[in-house]
């Protein structure tokens, strides 16, 4: 089936709609000249006469009259599907970079409600134990936890981790000197440091080094050693922030301290690129997700 041309056509319905060439070719922003032109090139295609002309108006003939109903409907039916496409949400999208620990206990929970806040913005989580350069391209955003500072980079403070013994209750400890007959579980950190939560360092900072055995077990991923506190294989020094669930649920518990502090979690970003609308929108709420926290122990930010 072949079609007129659709400038003839569209010429046409407007002229129909206003009886006039004039007033046609004020919408279109076209002359009434070449309004008139594209009508008779229609006409011409069809074969028959659609308007009978008059000195200051136009008039629908009956081919014209039956052909104009159906052009209106159609390009309403255009305009308001265009209108659709064009107000369709964009769809928006970013990718933050995670240590996976920090991922899977503290971020994963939470993220159904950054979802419900944003459902426009595609989220994609990049986990890894190293810290990826953001002008790479890897990702727009990470969550890093260490010292700082970030040169280059617009740093946000979430806060400061801490470390307590945490064990399952089926140990029954009740203070320091019970874990002379404890096992501890130890975590290889990647980059140990002065900060670093060691059962060497929890020793000396509780006056408790001469009740810490000797002997132990060691993991190369800190969520390993938390599950195995749990299933009553030893003691762990871990971050009541990051098992709050398990704490909340019975399957750990601080028998005692004291809490040793750690470095600062941060979220960064270079502060530029076309999706910083989404980065920011992702930092303000990791701010409230951290300002609506309710530690278990006293969770500095400073």
């Amino acid at each position: 089936m072949s079609l007129p041309p659709l400038a003839t056509l569209r010429a046409f319905e407007a002229a129909a709609r206003h009886q006039s060439f004039k007033n046609a070719a004020s919408e279109l922003g076209v002359t009434p000249t070449a309004i008139s032109h594209q009508v008779r090139l229609l006409e011409e295609t069809l074969g028959v006469r659609l308007f009978d002309r008059k000195p200051r108006q136009v008039v629908l003939t009956d081919v014209g009259q039956e052909l104009y109903p159906v052009l209106r409907d159609g390009f309403a039916a255009f305009a308001k599907a265009v209108d659709r496409v064009r107000n369709r949400p964009v769809s928006r999208s970013m990718t933050v970079s995670v240590i996976p620990s920090f991922a899977a206990k503290w971020l994963l929970p939470r993220l159904s409600g950054f979802q419900a806040k944003y459902p426009d913005i595609n989220l994609r989580l990049h986990t890894s134990p190293e810290a990826v350069d953001l002008a790479g391209g890897v990702a727009d955003a990470a969550i890093r936890y260490g010292v700082g500072p970030y040169p280059g980079l617009v740093a946000q403070k979430m806060f400061r981790e801490q470390f307590v013994p945490l064990c399952s209750p089926v140990l029954g400890l009740k203070k320091p000197e019970d874990l002379r007959n404890a096992t501890l579980l130890h975590f290889d950190w990647l980059r140990p440091d002065d900060a670093t939560p060691t059962w060497q360092r929890w020793g000396q900072v509780a006056g408790a080094a001469d009740h810490l055995p000797s002997a132990g077990i060691s993991f190369s991923d800190d969520s390993h050693a938390i599950q195995a506190a749990i299933a009553g294989q030893g003691v762990v020094l871990a971050s009541p922030v990051m098992v709050r669930t398990e704490i909340d649920a019975g399957l750990l518990v601080m028998p005692f301290g004291p809490e040793i502090k750690g470095h600062c979690y941060h979220y960064v970003h270079t502060g530029r690129g076309d999706n910083l609308r989404e980065v920011e929108a992702f930092g303000a709420w990791i701010e409230s997700e951290v300002s609506a926290l309710i530690p278990i122990t006293d969770q500095s930010r400073d």
